[in-house]
C-alpha cells in the first residue's frame, strides 16, 4: 500500500520522550542497510526526529522538518545523512498518548516532497496500521525494544504484565527460574521502576499484556 506513494520502510511503535529505554516497536520493516545506518551512527538510543513529536502537533513529513526554522542542528545533520543513503522523503504520524509518550508510525522512501493530499491519506492509513500491529504484534512475538530491553527482558516484561511469577516465566519460557528472575529485574532497571508493578503497568501500557 505505502509504495505506490514511494515509501519502502517503515515502522510502528510506541515512544516517551521522557524515557528513551521505553521505546518498543511492534513492526520494523527497515532493510538491513538502514538498520547498519541507524545502529552506525547511535541514532537507536539518540533519534534527534523523535524529539519533535513533543514540538510539533501532528503528522509531519522530513520537507516540513527541511522548512522549519525551529528545527535543531542534529536533526537537520539526521536529515541529510539519511538523504546521503537514499531515504529523501519520510513522514512521521503520532497519537499523543500523554506530555511525553506517542504511539508512531514512520515512513521513509526514496521519493519527492508528498502533497498534502497524499500526506492525509498516509496519516489514516498509519492509524490503521498502527492500532492493528498494537493488537497483533506482541501476540506473535515481533516486539522489539530497539534502544534498551533484549527480546528475553522483553519477552519476561509481557508475562510480568500477566500477573506471571517468575516460576511461571521460567516455565512458559522454558528457562530456570533464576534467568527469568534476571530478565525481570534488567527490565525493570532499564525501565527505570523499583517495582514489578510499576514494569508490569508499563508493560500493559506498550500494549504488551
Amino acid at each position: 500500500m505505502i509504495a505506490r506513494h514511494g515509501f519502502n520502510t517503515f515502522a510502528s511503535g510506541e515512544i516517551d520522550t521522557a524515557e528513551r529505554s521505553r521505546a518498543i516497536f511492534y513492526i520494523v520493516d527497515w532493510p538491513p542497510k538502514m538498520f547498519e545506518f541507524y545502529v552506525k551512527f547511535g541514532y537507536v538510543n539518540h533519534d534527534p526526529l523523535v524529539d519533535e513529536l513533543v514540538r510539533l502537533p501532528g503528522p509531519f513529513t522530513w520537507t516540513d522538518l527541511r522548512l522549519d526554522k525551529w528545527v535543531s542542528k542534529t536533526s537537520r545533520e539526521l536529515l541529510d545523512r539519511v538523504a546521503e543513503e537514499g531515504w529523501t522523503e519520510g513522514l512521521a504520524v503520532p497519537f499523543r498518548r500523554s506530555a511525553t509518550r506517542f504511539g508512531l508510525v514512520s515512513l521513509a522512501g526514496a521519493r519527492g516532497a508528498l502533497s498534502e493530499d497524499e500526506k492525509n491519506a498516509l496519516s489514516m492509513m498509519a492509524m490503521c496500521l498502527h492500532e492493528r500491529a498494537r493488537q497483533i504484534g506482541p501476540s506473535l512475538g515481533v516486539a522489539l525494544a530497539l534502544s534498551a530491553l533484549s527480546l528475553k527482558e522483553l519477552d519476561s516484561l509481557r508475562l510480568v504484565s500477566r500477573g506471571y511469577s517468575d516460576k511461571e516465566i521460567a516455565a512458559t519460557l522454558g528457562i530456570a527460574q533464576s534467568t527469568a528472575h534476571q530478565h525481570v529485574e534488567s527490565a525493570k532497571r532499564k525501565l527505570k521502576v523499583s517495582s514489578r508493578a510499576a514494569a508490569a503497568a508499563i508493560g500493559v501500557s506498550l500494549g504488551l499484556s
